[in-house]
């Protein structure tokens, strides 16, 4: 649990440094990431999607049910590789949705049920582990729940890594990035999906833990 939280340290910090790094290399292109999101968003044919800026340092995500494409400011009216590279993944999402990729289709079924396990997970959890001798079936509650999430960890995985293959296609074959940019585009994605990476395995080490400690109790 401990090597998993210095690799989550160490993974955000490196992905937070590689934003503002790429965030002073501005494209040739010339373009902002809203100008970069409606581009790739109509070469491929999507025009039911809006381009909207968010609040937060990298609060960039797509919303399904709302078709919107949401961009930090940073990313939004930003002319950098940074700002290509987030808004061109998160159109990758869109790309998803558009084209019925299965893998989203899984997550976006799970998220009202992992919406609502996440409330109560823990506390159900810390509850079995001081109740265990008295109500056993109470950490087993837990177990189940953190499973869901540890499954829409997992679940993820594919859908951002494939999200940022879609992006990356996109951006060298538009030369949107070329040479170096596109190099620095990349690398700045792969160090996002490390932080996936990384959710997943301390997910499943969480699980684990949870389920040695029930396994003990039937021992």
């Amino acid at each position: 649990m401990i090597l998993v939280m210095a690799a989550s340290w160490f993974v955000s910090y490196r992905l937070k440094s590689k934003f503002k790094q790429y965030s002073e290399d501005f494209l040739q292109v010339g373009l902002s990431g809203k100008e970069i999101a409606e581009k790739m968003l109509r070469d491929n044919g999507i025009t039911d999607v809006k381009v909207t800026s968010v609040e937060g340092f990298l609060s960039d995500h797509y919303n399904p049910l709302e078709k919107t494409v949401n961009l930090s400011p940073e990313v939004y009216n930003g002319r950098s590789i940074s700002s290509a590279a987030v808004a061109a993944h998160e159109c990758g999402h869109a790309l998803q949705h558009a084209k019925g990729y299965a893998w989203l289709s899984m997550r976006s079924a799970l998220v009202p049920a992992v919406q609502f396990s996440s409330n109560i997970v823990q506390w159900i959890l810390l509850a079995g582990v001081l109740l265990l001798n008295v109500f056993p079936f109470l950490l087993l509650a837990g177990v189940v729940l953190f499973a869901l999430t540890t499954l829409f960890s997992l679940i993820t995985l594919p859908v951002e890594i494939d999200a940022s293959r879609r992006a990356l296609i996109w951006l060298e074959s538009t030369r949107m990035t070329v040479g170096t940019e596109h190099d620095k585009a990349k690398d700045a994605l792969q160090w996002a999906a490390m932080t996936y990476v990384v959710a997943a395995i301390g997910s499943i080490a969480t699980l684990l833990y949870y389920v040695s400690i029930l396994n003990s109790r039937r021992n």
